[in-house]
């Protein structure tokens, strides 16, 4: 049996890996396959070193967006009561429904804090009242607010 290669992926390559990572593959596979379609480099000490580096770099990347995550959840949690006002019908019910668009711009108004509408789980909101709605700042980090919906 011929002595395996290591490969550094350059792209990332279904069933075998992702970009930048080191993997084990047969030597006609990286040197007729892998290395001429630019889809990874032989592995040698210094681009090794070179994944290294990147992944460090990536790392602290991550870090930085968690503790963005973190100082974003804090503030909104400090304000917590967000109002929205609704024009009201009959039997306390408003018209039309509170949308995740509806609460980003009061978030944005109170807080001055972007935060993408897909990230926010609403309850169904129909009638006044206070609610609870769940945003996800981050993979590991996602904030509870009370959402209170009141009379125009």
């Amino acid at each position: 049996m011929a002595k395996r290669l290591q490969v550094v992926l350059n792209k990332d390559v279904t069933k075998l890996g992702k970009r930048g990572d080191v993997v084990d593959v047969a030597p006609g596979y990286a040197r007729n396959y892998l290395v001429p379609q630019g889809f990874g480099v032989f592995a040698t000490a210094g681009v090794l070193r070179q994944v290294e580096q990147r992944r460090a770099k990536e790392a602290e990347r991550l870090a930085g967006l968690l503790e963005d995550a973190k100082s974003r959840k804090t503030a909104l949690q400090t304000i917590n009561n967000f109002v929205i006002r609704k024009q009201l019908g009959e039997d306390q019910a408003i018209f039309g429904t509170v949308t995740t668009q509806d609460v980003v711009e009061v978030i944005k108004a109170s807080a001055g804090l972007d935060v993408e509408r897909q990230a926010i789980e609403l309850p169904e909101i129909k009638k006044i009242g206070t609610y609870k709605a769940q945003i996800k700042l981050h993979a590991e980090v996602t904030a509870e607010v009370s959402i209170e919906v009141a009379p125009l």
